[in-house]
């Protein structure tokens, strides 16, 4: 029997924990799944017999420990940060480690003891990062076989709400961590345009957007993610002239959710003094000031925003009720986790919602003596609240290649993201099955 670990019940499990129990099934295999919400847990291991519910304080050396230890294989769901001491854990017990987060400095530094161990340490194996990768390799690789020569990649991913469920002026309700989305972009974005280097800072970011066209669904927003320049050595495309990498949005959230980031409500660098006895309103004046007597504050605001009162994004500001007179009631929080709260009440998936995941890449590259441009397109909509497309496609990709580790079909050990061929093309020839397919449009340019 094999015994797999998940650490971590939350939005992003569901699809995982079913699909692992129900390969569990097939295969003899045992899933324990560990939360500090055993009933959560417990909920989504939903009664199988092949699995069980554990509650465990992942900052309890001990107790990690022993869950560990008793595993074949982990799968870790916890914020970022945390997937180091897990590491260092699975390493010490010699077992293999699977998460969907950006592989860390940390850890890249365990590659040769895990290597030498014979350990799979596989990060990035989400959505994005996860899919994007695998999906952009197996076309940058087609495009190489055939002997073109690619001279632009930009690759773009967005968690998004369903046009059918489209119901407030941000058009975004949450499928995923809320605090990702509410401290998304911070940092600098680094790209490559035309040779150029290009450097965006987190206050200019949300100005710089540039609008991309997603077939069958129109315009969207597009902003920089942070790192860009690391993937030209990942993706073997050392030489390109451009490469960038973004997140998509619906048109007019970029300039709204840059006023918050203008006014300051996205810093979590410090705590509002009693932040749990003050309005929203309090907060505003704070930020705003108190200049231009006899004006209101939505006036105020959208004099310091250099906007028009009446203009969408103080109507955005406003249906947030950020200029309430509602206590916040959060003690000891930072400004971004006063919005944070308030996004949650203000963006929730209703139970029949559905969330949408739109993810394009688009290759330039020369062929025979002709410049093309290819568009390889991914469209997923969820079924509901909780059977999400977000949670399907950041644990699916985990989950297969969970089974591949543990029936001996992937055997490179290290730390690594899934670019080899070993990795992404079983696992996409899966992911079909779930309806996880690109559509590709190839056309000359001159």
């Amino acid at each position: 029997m094999g015994n797999v670990l998940i650490v971590g019940a939350g939005r992003s499990a569901t699809s995982l924990i079913r699909y692992m129990l129900q390969e569990g099934q097939k295969f003899n295999w045992f899933i324990t799944v560990a939360d500090a919400d055993v009933a959560l847990a417990k909920k989504k291991v939903n009664g199988y017999a092949n699995g069980q519910a554990v509650w465990l304080d992942v900052l309890n050396l001990k107790d990690r420990k022993e869950l560990i230890a008793s595993a074949d294989l982990v799968i870790s769901l916890l914020p970022a940060h945390l997937h180091t001491e897990v590491a260092y854990d699975c390493l010490e017990l010699r077992k293999h480690l699977i998460t969907a987060s950006y592989v860390s400095k940390e850890i890249y530094k365990l590659s040769d003891e895990a290597r030498s161990r014979e350990l799979i340490f596989m990060g990035e194996m989400g959505l994005d990062p996860g899919i994007d990768h695998m999906s952009a390799m197996r076309t940058i690789h087609e495009i190489k076989e055939q002997g073109g020569q690619i001279t632009a990649f930009r690759s773009y991913t967005g968690g998004l709400v369903a046009p059918e469920s489209d119901t407030n002026p941000w058009h975004y309700k949450f499928s995923w961590n809320p605090r990702n989305v509410v401290l998304a972009g911070q940092g600098t974005a680094q790209y490559l345009e035309h040779n150029q280097l290009r450097f965006i800072p987190y206050n200019r970011l949300f100005k710089s957007f540039h609008l991309v066209y997603i077939p069958g669904m129109g315009p969207f927003e597009a902003y920089a993610n942070r790192d860009s320049l690391w993937y030209r050595s990942i993706y073997g495309l050392h030489n390109i002239p451009s490469i960038l990498r973004g997140t998509l949005r619906y048109q007019g959230f970029c300039e709204a959710w840059d006023a918050l980031v203008q006014i300051g409500l996205t810093d979590s660098s410090f705590s509002v003094p009693d932040s749990d006895k003050i309005t929203y309103q309090e907060l505003m004046e704070a930020y705003i000031g108190r200049h231009y007597p006899g004006r209101s504050l939505k006036e105020r605001t959208a004099h310091f925003l250099g906007i028009a009162p009446g203009s969408p994004v103080i109507e955005k500001l406003d249906w947030l009720g950020l200029f309430s007179r509602r206590k916040i009631g959060i003690p000891n929080a930072s400004p971004a986790l006063i919005l944070e709260h308030l996004m949650l009440e203000k963006w929730p998936l209703e139970p029949q919602d559905k969330d949408m995941v739109i993810m394009q890449h688009e290759f330039e590259y020369t062929l025979a003596g002709r410049r093309h441009l290819r568009t390889s397109t991914m469209i997923m909509k969820g079924h509901d609240q909780q059977d999400t497309a977000m949670a399907r496609l950041v644990g699916l990709p985990m989950g297969i290649l969970a089974k591949l580790v543990l029936l001996g079909q992937v055997r490179t050990a290290g730390v690594q993201i899934p670019v080899a061929k070993e990795v992404y093309l079983p696992v996409l020839q899966e992911l079909q099955a779930f309806g996880v397919t690109f559509e590709e449009n190839d056309r000359v340019l001159e």
